[in-house]
């Protein structure tokens, strides 16, 4: 028996083991396609742009050799040591780039200038690596210095930011720049002499490529592979007959010595000329930055397996061939056949990376400045080469990149502030608590959702409202939507709910957490799984369990969601319509009669006829409750409420603000505030944002003066 049940436990081993090995293969293809396009693409003009300007007189086998031995030591060091091997091991759970770099800095660090974080976030299940925890560790004293100094945090924002909008120039320039790249082989191979021509087919397969890019990721990752595996199979055999026909000597120039003879040959004009050389890592980002898409193994096995020999074969293979036909450089590509903001991307990367084996991985400092030394330096070598070429085109990324820099950065001030007068003019509990449960208005049916960017306290804009129309709704919930530094929360740990004040006033706080690459959820779900999760709640605290494992706590507020429980509290139903104000009564449930007058049903059947169909179809969902024997009324009477304040109707209010900059303010303060307010103004609305439908939106016209 003991040897029958050890063979079923090998053989399911192996039909695991197969079925891990074709899912590692299926997206080490896919991601052939999807990452690898712009970095396969640079043989068709890194040695045309390095023997350029002056250069172009000084063509022999020495410089030739010179020039693959600088394309790759670069492609060795750039691509394979530094993002192959180390950089996919800085992911963010599974996603990379400088947003999850960024990320993984500020999850270990105090590095946030918005002032939203809760302990609770640091219970999230993405929150630590698994395994991985350094409480226990102290902290560096690179840390205590960022920490303690506002200044060196605004600094790495702004670092950040620079990346990001590097990031989008790359994003905007390369399509067409590898794509004319392409196309120019037409001139040679077709005898095209009409320039005009080239760029027609050019701005045709571009729109092509974007037009398929709307298919989805998924499609694109599956039509492309195919393409990119037979380029790459072309360019690897013509480099090994290029390299067998022309100069077999040429795995000379894998030598480090050719380096130096190639400066001894070129003196300034080839450091002048170097950008050329980078030109065969651009590219390079796209296996970091698309991480998320796939794992880090297959994009590893798919980069250190096919795409970096056949790279280094082709510029092999062209070495040799330039090395016997000098004047053949201009088309060099081609004729062998039988790009500034990126390296700033990936210097930014660097300082990054340097700071998350210091402060993440908890490395020594003298690791992480051995890291940003030996990478930083060769990187800077090659920025101090583009300098030299900023008037001759290298100032248009600059300058578009300073332009989105300056909006991210405003945005980021603007919203800070904002948050910060919220904070300093927040309703204190004390006056909340002296109005009584009434909160000294008329308490109407149905349910208030209050949109607050808050975490703690009740926002002024509440109480604004009231100052105008003293009148509001039965059940009040304040819902402020945050994102974590992590890429994604898991729904059951998304909502922190709490309450606010005594149980008599009803009044309840929703949290809802979201990573950076979340997408928010359709507002039908979040009301069904709003008053879910209150409903929960109420009973973990008369049951006097919402501290224990069931529900993770953050002073009055609890993860209810991880309750074993969680959804068995009310009886949710769905049917094609209903009357309000009719009863319902199911077998096991208790009956709720919804208490609107005739006349409000009737106003709100002609609003509902004039509404969008989706407004109907969000109200179909139904909450009853189970007809058990509750050890407290007064849980009963709450539960009763809160499923009638859901069947009247739920009603929207968020604030509608305007914010202006003190009278007293510099002229740079004014600048950057009213560029805010601007952006605000012709932006996506919040209520758009946050999928609200407008029938049931209320705005509270709010002034802020920061």
């Amino acid at each position: 028996m003991s040897s029958d049940a050890s063979r079923e436990r090998g053989a399911s081993t192996v039909v695991e083991l197969k079925f891990q090995y074709r899912a590692l293969l299926f997206l080490a293809y896919q991601s052939l396609g999807f990452m690898f396009g712009d970095l396969t693409l640079s043989p068709l003009y890194v040695y045309q742009s390095i023997f350029s300007g002056r250069l172009k007189k000084v063509q022999n086998e020495d410089a030739i050799f010179g020039a693959f031995s600088l394309i790759f030591w670069t492609l060795s060091i750039i691509s394979l040591l530094k993002y192959a091997i180390i950089m996919l091991s800085a992911d963010d759970n599974g996603e990379g780039g400088i947003v999850a770099l960024y990320s993984h800095l500020c999850r270990n660090a105090k590095f946030c200038l918005l002032p939203n974080h809760q302990a609770s976030d640091e219970e999230l299940s993405t929150y630590h690596k698994p395994g991985s925890s350094n409480r226990s560790i102290p902290p560096s004293p690179l840390k205590r210095f960022i920490e303690k100094h506002k200044s060196t945090k605004t600094v790495l924002l702004i670092f950040v930011l620079l990346g990001a909008c590097m990031i989008i120039c790359v994003g905007a320039l390369m399509p067409a720049i590898s794509v004319r790249s392409s196309v120019e082989g037409l001139k040679i191979e077709a005898k095209i002499t009409n320039k005009s021509m080239v760029s027609l087919i050019s701005c045709v397969l571009l729109i092509g490529l974007f037009v398929m890019q709307h298919r989805g990721s998924y499609k694109v990752a599956f039509v492309f592979p195919p393409i990119i595996i037979l380029w790459l199979l072309t360019i690897f055999m013509i480099g090994i007959y290029n390299v067998i026909k022309w100069n077999p000597r040429v795995y000379q120039a894998l030598s480090p010595y050719y380096i130096y003879k190639f400066f001894r040959l070129t003196g300034k004009d080839g450091w002048t000329n170097l950008g050329g050389v980078f030109l065969c890592v651009t590219g390079t980002e796209a296996m970091f930055a698309d991480l998320g898409y796939y794992r880090q193994t297959p994009v590893r096995a798919a980069f250190c397996c096919v795409i970096y020999p056949c790279l280094v074969l082709q510029y092999m293979g062209q070495a040799a061939f330039l090395s016997k036909n000098l004047s053949a450089v201009p088309i060099s590509f081609y004729a062998s056949i039988p790009g500034m903001a990126y390296l700033i991307v990936v210097f930014v990367t660097t300082c990054l990376t340097s700071l998350v084996i210091n402060l993440v991985w908890n490395q020594s400092l003298i690791v992480a400045l051995a890291f940003a030394l030996f990478f930083g330096a060769i990187e800077i070598l090659f920025l101090s080469s583009y300098c030299m070429k900023i008037l001759k085109g290298s100032w248009i990324p600059l300058v578009l990149s300073a332009v989105f820099m300056v909006v991210m950065y405003v945005w980021h001030y603007g919203s800070r502030k904002k948050y910060l007068f919220d904070m300093l003019n927040k309703v204190s509990m004390r006056s909340i608590i002296t109005l009584g449960p009434s909160l000294g208005i008329v308490r109407v049916p149905g349910l208030g959702l209050i949109y607050t960017e808050l975490a703690t306290g009740v926002p002024a804009s509440f109480t604004h409202f009231l100052t105008n129309l003293p009148a509001f709704y039965q059940v009040v919930v304040f819902v402020c939507v945050k994102t974590v530094p992590v890429p994604c929360v898991p729904h059951e740990e998304r909502y922190l709910i709490g309450r606010i004040g005594p149980k008599s006033y009803r009044l309840y706080r929703c949290i809802v957490r979201n990573g950076y690459k979340d997408v928010y959820s359709h507002q039908n779900d979040f009301e069904n799984d709003l008053v879910m999760s209150i409903a929960e709640y109420i009973q973990l605290e008369a049951e006097g369990c919402s501290g224990n494992a069931e529900g993770s706590v953050d002073g009055r507020m609890a993860v209810v969601r991880t309750s074993g429980k969680f959804g068995t509290r009310l009886r949710m139903s769905e049917s094609a319509g209903f009357e309000e104000g009719c009863s319902i009564s199911l077998p096991g449930a208790l009956t709720v009669t919804s208490s609107k007058s005739p006349a409000l049903k009737k106003l709100q059947a002609m609003y509902e006829q004039e509404s969008p169909d989706e407004l109907n179809t969000r109200r179909r969902i139904q909450f009853e409750l189970l007809n058990v024997i509750y050890k407290d009324p007064r849980v009963k009477e709450e539960l009763m409420e809160l499923v009638e304040a859901k069947r009247a109707g739920a009603a929207y209010v968020i604030g509608h603000s305007h914010v202006k900059a003190k009278w007293n303010s510099s002229f740079l303060k004014r600048f950057a505030i009213n560029l805010y307010s601007f952006l605000r103004k012709n932006c996506r609305s919040p209520a758009v944002g946050l999928n609200i439908p407008q029938i049931s939106l209320i705005k509270v016209g709010m002034n802020y003066h920061v």
